[in-house]
């Protein structure tokens, strides 16, 4: 068998390992019902504003830390996220969405938050 053949043995291998370990998609469709697409977009934005929410917040405990911000930069820091963490609550509330909702399942990557 030369390099080739075994190059294409190799692919052809891990395609089947690929076919079975991945689910059935077949059954998997959209659901262009317009509440099920309003809810899922405001899911996918609101994960996406939490994980910034979360990011910003590390940021400010890290600069915290260092000693880079005074009180009054670090109460100002602490009230907007707050408000913001609020926020996000709050519109979750009104899609019906819990937060753990917002928690993106990556496969096998594990979740996003």
């Amino acid at each position: 068998m030369n390099e080739r053949e075994l190059d294409v043995a190799e692919i052809d291998a891990l395609r089947e390992e690929i076919a079975r370990k991945t689910p059935d998609t077949s059954a998997a469709r959209w659901n262009a019902d317009p509440e099920e697409v309003r809810k899922a977009v405001a899911r996918l934005v609101l994960t996406l504003v939490e994980l910034l929410r979360q990011l910003l917040e590390r940021q400010a405990i890290r600069r915290m830390e260092g000693g880079t911000l005074d009180d009054e930069q670090t109460e100002n820091i602490g009230v907007a996220l707050m408000r913001l963490e609020e926020t996000i609550e709050e519109l979750a509330r009104r899609f019906e969405l819990e937060i753990d909702d917002l928690n993106l399942d990556l496969g096998p990557l594990g979740r996003l938050i």
